[in-house]
């Protein structure tokens, strides 16, 4: 004879497992914070739904397009996936009704950040959407026995200008300077004397 609580137990471990499985609602804000902008050199999947002939692998090119049957030149870089969705939706309209568009990331391959000079393994960098300078340090292995990492610039390009952001090393470790270890932006360039 089955007792009661024995047919319960069964079912509460099973909804406590799905209850688990749902991440929470902050979770989920956080993973829509900061969407990722395409750039020249990435490649996306665009796909239409029941239209086999337009599914496309393209890379975005150096001028920030692509370009695509009866889409024709579309702006990519420094757009999201989704808004690059949203307008291919709606070219697409004028041959199609209701078109229902996909564009995926493919691969990451023009967000670069450049690490040269007394570092183990110089060279770019692709970030997987961000990283610090620390972190790019680590990527890099590393200062060389002959580095100066007191002395360490980070050169970025704003506007059409250059400028160099110090960055010392010992301050950032030690935890007295926190604020140099910046999030680096696509296209900088760590000069490790």
């Amino acid at each position: 004879m089955v007792k009661s609580g024995e047919k319960i137990l069964p079912s509460l471990v099973l909804l406590a497992c799905a209850l688990c499985a749902v991440p929470p609602p902050a979770a989920l804000a956080q993973a829509t914070v900061g969407d990722y902008l395409l750039q020249a050199g990435d490649t996306v999947e665009v796909s239409v739904w029941k239209e086999v002939d337009l599914q496309r692998v393209l890379i975005v090119r150096p001028d920030g397009k692509f370009s695509m049957p009866l889409v024709g030149e579309m702006q990519a870089a420094g757009r999201t996936a989704d808004q690059v969705r949203q307008d291919v939706e709606k070219r697409l309209k004028v041959y199609i009704p209701e078109p229902v568009v996909t564009v995926t990331v493919q691969q990451v391959g023009g967000n670069k950040i450049y690490v040269i000079g007394q570092v183990r393994n110089p060279g770019p960098i692709v970030m997987n959407p961000r990283l610090n300078v620390l972190q790019a340090l680590s990527l890099a292995q590393g200062g060389t026995p002959f580095a100066k990492l007191d002395q360490i610039v980070i050169v970025r390009s704003t506007g059409g200008k250059q400028q160099m952001l110090p960055f010392e090393y010992s301050r950032v470790a030690g935890g007295r300077d926190l604020s140099q270890n910046i999030e680096l932006e696509s296209g900088d360039v760590i000069i490790v004397p």
